[in-house]
């Protein structure tokens, strides 16, 4: 299981992917957004999956890229949402064009993403179309509750987990199965691949929570403190609620029920309170849970065992990244 080269490989694929096309203004900002880089995770997960189980992860090419447009077409609307000035430590499409290309570019995204299964037979096309636009729909749904949570003041712990699966870590999860699926694989094994992307996608994005507040901005390439500037309830955020003393909470509560001018205090005051409540620990050790409950599901996979130290080592690496 090399990653470097399965991410050499897929990069390779993307430069040979002609984008750019007439009308500029509609495709520029589609190979802006996809040259901008980032971790690559989902079109390795892909990879990953179909070298698994037929050595063969070439021919999941098309579904990893199908997977990476479709990413970053839903990150250029969410930024669009969040108002987000940065995405991987450059100008959001939106910022540097405007809002309506970032929302016709989304668009086209998304259908370029469908595109990409016209290159296998068609059992694999049904599979692969069916798995993909059921997801498409639940990230939608996730989005939703996103939004909502906004302006809502009793959100729960539990509730905000569903909304990260939906919105998150289905994504990941179909990642994986759409590579089983290329590879034939036998459907219960691939279901077993897809619940262990489901709890690894939901240790990544609380993983993404911890270091919106708590990275290096250097290395994070968005801005730190943005889920706090949008009064996003996150983890660290609810769990603050539940454990913190009633001067904490107030000031928690009033804090999040407006937008402040001063971003930067409010940044700062409420990173402490965070910090005073142990919460940058509390958050580790959930995404510590999550992580060793995707590792509960490779037991299931009949696969050899340098497999499954792969995706062992892989669920590692996501846990304790920095970026």
């Amino acid at each position: 299981m090399d990653i470097l080269s399965y991410q050499s490989d897929f990069l390779t694929y993307l430069q040979s992917q002609k984008i750019s096309r007439e009308p500029k203004n509609l495709y520029e900002p589609i190979e802006y957004i996809l040259q901008l880089g980032g971790k690559r995770i989902r079109p390795i997960l892909t990879l990953i999956a179909a070298d698994i189980f037929s050595n063969d992860y070439e021919k999941a090419l098309p579904a990893a890229l199908s997977v990476e447009v479709f990413h970053n077409f839903t990150l250029v609307h969410d930024d669009i949402m969040d108002d987000a000035p940065l995405r991987r430590g450059k100008k959001t499409v939106h910022e540097k064009w405007d809002i309506n290309t970032g929302i016709l570019s989304g668009d086209a995204m998304l259908i370029l993403a469908y595109q990409y299964f016209e290159n296998y037979e068609p059992a694999i096309f049904q599979k692969l179309a069916q798995l993909f636009s059921k997801t498409a729909l639940e990230v939608c749904d996730g989005q939703q509750l996103d939004v909502d949570f906004e302006t809502r003041n009793d959100v729960t712990i539990e509730e905000y987990i569903q909304m990260i699966t939906l919105k998150t870590s289905v994504l990941v999860a179909a990642a994986l199965k759409m590579g089983a699926i290329v590879a034939n694989a036998d459907e219960e094994q691939a279901d077993h691949l897809y619940n262990y992307g489901l709890n690894l996608g939901i240790a990544f994005q609380l993983q993404d929570d911890y270091l919106d507040t708590f990275g290096d901005p250097e290395s994070f390439g968005k801005q730190v403190g943005g889920d706090i500037i949008e009064n996003k309830k996150t983890y660290l955020y609810l769990k603050a609620l539940e454990v913190a003393d009633e001067s904490d909470k107030e000031k928690l509560v009033h804090l999040y029920s407006e937008k402040q001018k001063n971003n930067t205090d409010k940044v700062t005051t409420v990173s402490t309170i965070f910090k005073a409540n142990n919460i940058p620990e509390e958050t580790q050790k959930l995404i510590e849970y999550y992580t060793n409950k995707s590792f509960e599901s490779i037991e299931h996979l009949t696969i050899d065992d340098a497999h499954k130290h792969g995706l062992r080592v892989f669920g590692e690496n996501l846990m304790n990244r920095k970026v």
